[in-house]
């Protein structure tokens, strides 16, 4: 969520001609990307999470890396909050511009940043807690006007909280040094490279799930999880096969920028540039 908001406000604050600010955050987005690196091995598309846990143990020495992270991080949210929020231009290109009420978040069906700067508590995360979730303390933060600079302030108290998740965490995890990372004795859950090549029987499994999956059992669920534009959702129907029969992916982004039209109605161009950054859609996730 911190990498994610960091790209947002670096590159919404160079649209709307803040240079500086895109140096800044992409300044401290370039560590979170060495964190990601040293502990999956790759920048991008790591894959690092598995069913049953995590591909790899943490190595030596990553979470002091990220506890010298949280240590650093909180000053320079402060740096970008001295240059943007009480900036004038800052304010006159964000305040009063795509105003959403809470009737426009039930009607379009609006999550994450989009829903709650209307007001709306709704965060998978509060509601529906997984992982770690229920075991952290962490603040929804809210909004009054619904406008695009309720979002900027959103997006930068939301990265507060994730810090501070991060650090019970972190403390939670050097309590748990030695425990295991990946619960390979559940059936649906890949062996590790070890023991495929010491083990015939986890050859077989690993061979099986790879080739044919586990079998689902005949029915349909919906899980929903909270990314950084909103509601990240899967809706799977299942016949008894190791292969869904029906897939949908109900993702924030694509719902969130429906809105763009009807909020942008009587605007100028600049508001434009400013109201699409706020909404902060991702390609790959509105691409249909």
């Amino acid at each position: 969520r911190i990498n994610s908001h960091l790209l947002w406000l670096g590159t919404t604050a160079l649209d709307l001609g803040a240079l500086t600010m895109f140096l800044y955050t992409f300044r401290e987005r370039e560590k979170l990307m060495d964190i990601i690196e040293g502990i999956a091995g790759i920048r991008l598309n790591s894959s690092f999470l598995r069913i049953g846990g995590v591909r790899y143990d943490l190595p030596e020495g990553a979470l002091d890396v990220i506890k010298h992270f949280i240590k650093d991080f909180p000053s320079r949210v402060k740096d970008y909050e001295d240059l943007l929020t009480k900036n004038r231009i800052w304010i006159r290109r964000n305040k009063d511009v795509g105003i959403v009420s809470k009737e426009d978040v039930y009607q379009y069906g609006l999550t994450g940043v989009m829903a709650r700067s209307a007001g709306v508590p709704y965060d998978i995360r509060y509601i529906q807690p997984t992982d770690a979730y229920a075991d952290v303390d962490f603040e929804i933060p809210l909004g009054t006007v619904g406008d695009a600079y309720d979002r900027y302030l959103i997006r930068m108290e939301e990265m507060k909280q994730s810090l501070r998740i991060v650090q019970q965490c972190v403390e939670k995890l050097e309590k748990l040094k030695n425990d295991k990372y990946v619960a390979t004795e559940n059936p649906y859950v890949l062996p590790t490279l070890s023991e495929v090549y010491q083990s015939i029987e986890s050859m077989v499994k690993d061979f099986t799930l790879r080739i044919y999956g586990e079998k689902a059992p005949v029915g349909e669920v919906y899980v929903s999880g909270e990314n950084p534009r909103g509601e990240l959702g899967f809706y799977i129907v299942s016949k008894g096969e190791g292969k869904p029969y029906r897939l949908r992916i109900r993702s924030g982004a694509f719902y969130n920028l429906q809105i763009f039209p009807e909020l942008i109605k009587g605007r100028t161009v600049a508001d434009a540039v400013a109201l699409l950054g706020s909404i902060d859609p991702v390609v790959g996730e509105t691409d249909r």
